[in-house]
């Protein structure tokens, strides 16, 4: 019999309430804490909890963008492509900084259907279309 397990990711953050605020805002969910564990926060959606952020007083923000061809772990947070725009919209409102936005020609009339940003933290997201890579 295999032990029922749940996962989550967990990004740490020297103030991880705003960061927590700033995911659940952006992926329409809530935030709450951790049973049992003071210093995690835990955003919850639709489906169940899909972030963790734990409070990491020594964190230091990470330096991004990495080198040319270099891949670090990031979230992908998929949307359509007629919400791309939108989403985009909502994520820098949020506090999220755009650091690239390629033209991979696969949207007419878009500049690209994959958008990097740094959350407000600085750890490293991607707006993008669902079904595409």
């Amino acid at each position: 019999m295999t032990v029922p397990k749940t996962t989550v990711l967990v990004l740490d953050s020297a103030e991880p309430e705003p960061l927590a605020r700033f995911y659940a805002d952006l992926l329409g969910g809530t935030v709450g804490p951790a049973p049992g564990d003071g210093d995690l926060l835990l955003v919850t959606g639709a489906t169940g909890v899909v972030l963790g952020v734990r409070r990491d007083p020594g964190r230091v923000p990470p330096s991004w963008p990495l080198p040319e061809g270099s891949h670090q772990p990031h979230l992908r947070i998929l949307v359509t492509e007629q919400g791309l725009d939108e989403a985009e919209r909502e994520a820098v409102a949020l506090g999220a900084r755009p650091v690239a936005a390629e033209d991979d020609g696969a949207a007419a009339g878009s500049r690209t259907t994959l958008r990097r940003y740094a959350d407000p933290a600085g750890h490293a997201f991607v707006l993008a279309v669902a079904g595409r890579d």
